[in-house]
């Protein structure tokens, strides 16, 4: 009979916000694949745990996989954790997970710590649902685009991001997107925790340096921002269209999506104004 993979929620900083299932079941199991076993072997040294762990990051995931999925068939059961918090959100292990359910596997959740719930509880946001959008690209172009599709987004939108990159992304967004309110965390649970939920510009002026990625918390766009109270002016539409598609390098298709979603209307309208400026 197949083993199980557990897929093991750990702590994103405390060592305190482990649950009592996560340590038996890492205590049971024959093996933990961790995204980085040195982070992954300070938990269960804390916890007493003397599981061998093995390594599995984004860098030989699809190698490791097939040792892994035949460990799993012979009746062994794996934890899969990542550095911090809950796998595969944003993290390697997804490649694992689809080879053990198409291996007929059972593979189970262990529920625990995740940045981007802790945050989004803590923010006060008001919205009947969020969207999690992971990491932004990282050259500007892509992100931009990227940014584009939540211009009109009425739900929370949950973002993470690397210190060496937030002050662009804050620029970005703050440039596509308007002010904004916006609940940025970084180093949660920890000593140095900080949330602070105020408009984009407030959190350009008060950025510093600092260690910890930061999950950010995008507050849905109000009907002034989203364009509701009045029709959007898409007068440059045509213009941001060919710097799209020509400096861009995207798709016609793709251009025309990028543009809705920047002004809150459909591809349709988007094609007919482009279509009535050749005119």
């Amino acid at each position: 009979m197949p083993g199980i993979l557990y897929v093991v929620a750990t702590p994103i900083g405390n060592l305190e916000d482990v649950t009592l299932r996560a340590l038996r079941v890492l205590r049971e199991v024959s093996l933990v694949a961790a995204e980085d076993t040195r982070r992954t072997a300070r938990l269960l040294q804390h916890y007493s745990i003397p599981t061998p762990t093995t390594s599995l990051h984004e860098h030989n995931e699809r190698t490791r996989t097939p040792a892994l999925i035949e460990r799993l068939q012979r009746g062994e059961s794996i934890a899969l954790v990542s550095d911090a918090g809950t796998p595969v959100l944003s993290d390697p292990g997804a490649w694992l997970v689809a080879a053990a359910h198409a291996a007929g596997v059972k593979v189970e959740p262990v529920p625990g710590a995740s940045a981007a719930i802790a945050t989004l509880s803590a923010s006060g946001v008001m919205s009947d649902g969020f969207v999690f959008a992971g990491f932004p690209p990282s050259r500007s172009t892509a992100r931009k685009r990227w940014l584009g599709q939540f211009t009109a987004e009425r739900r929370a939108v949950v973002i993470f991001e690397a210190p060496h990159r937030i002050r662009a992304l804050l620029e970005d967004m703050l440039a596509l997107l308007g002010d904004r309110q916006l609940t940025l965390a970084r180093e949660l649970t920890k000593i140095h925790e900080n949330l602070v939920v105020k408009p984009i510009s407030g959190h350009l002026e008060a950025l510093s340096h600092g260690r910890g990625e930061y999950t950010l918390v995008l507050h849905p766009a109000s009907d002034e921002q989203t364009g509701s109270a009045a029709p959007p002016d898409l007068s440059q539409v045509p213009g941001e269209f060919g710097l799209l598609t020509n400096n861009g390098g995207l798709s016609r298709r793709k251009a025309l999506q990028t543009l809705a979603g920047k002004y809150g209307v459909s591809s349709r309208e988007v094609y007919r104004v482009i279509e009535q400026a050749k005119k």
